[in-house]
């Protein structure tokens, strides 16, 4: 029986037009993401990383839909409405015929699943940076999208920050597995989390380079994943590689 892939990129190639002229930023790029699989694209700043997942954000003919949900780098919450009030717009969205018990209840349980339901009366300007990417993965989850789609989520918070909600989205990850599709620069943040790691060389005219199957096994722990045998040997390999395509 052939295997179905719910995700499959094939020869993606995209031009944009530019003063100078037409600029090829990624070309030829083949990947698949199978059902439940975790993947990172990884690669230096410019190498087509995000172009490729806005693609997949809008692959179909018909555009974007809601089996399609995207976090950004930037939480983009809707500053006049409540925490709640932001999940409960794209739940709407996403289930017009859900009564208001029914959307209620399903906004409450994504915010208490990313554990911020007890800033669901408060405005995003009132919270942490933190906080509000929380609030963004709890909207995004809301709509039960088929594709999670995360474009350096953590990029702008501190360390310790980025820490949390990394676990956060891997404890989440783990009760749904959905299938996921996450741009990020951070070696060590892809090898906690993904599946496989799709290494992109430079751009212009950016490629995938290679793809690496992650060994450790899941549910994870930080701890245990930096201890593992294995762990030297893979961040190496991924280093290497940026190295040898750096601009």
């Amino acid at each position: 029986m052939t295997e179905r892939i719910p995700l499959e990129l094939a020869a993606l190639t995209k031009t944009f037009a530019t003063p100078a002229g037409p600029v090829v930023a990624v070309q030829d790029v083949n990947a698949r993401v199978h059902e439940g699989e975790f993947a990172c694209i990884l690669g230096h700043s410019g190498c087509g990383k995000s172009t490729v997942l806005s693609i997949i954000a809008g692959a179909k003919a018909d555009g974007p839909g809601t089996d399609r949900a995207v976090v950004f780098q930037a939480p983009c919450l809707l500053p006049w409405l409540t925490v709640r009030e932001n999940v409960a717009l794209a739940v709407t969205q996403a289930s017009p015929r859900l009564t208001r018990a029914e959307r209620r209840a399903r906004v409450d349980r994504y915010l208490e699943l990313v554990g911020v339901a007890d800033s669901a009366d408060q405005w995003p300007g009132e919270l942490s940076l933190g906080t509000q990417q929380c609030v963004s993965l709890a909207r995004a989850l809301s709509v039960d999208p088929r594709f999670l789609l995360l474009d350096e989520p953590f990029a702008m918070l501190d360390s310790l920050t980025r820490f949390e909600l990394q676990d956060i989205l891997l404890q989440v990850w783990e009760q749904n597995r959905k299938i996921v599709v996450m741009v990020t620069h951070d070696v060590d943040e892809a090898l906690y989390l993904a599946d496989r790691l799709i290494l992109m060389t430079d751009g212009p005219s950016a490629r995938v380079g290679e793809i690496l199957s992650v060994p450790f096994p899941r549910p994870r722990a930080r701890m245990a994943v930096l201890e593992h045998p294995r762990y030297v040997e893979f961040h190496g390999r991924v280093i290497d590689f940026l190295e040898n395509h750096a601009s």
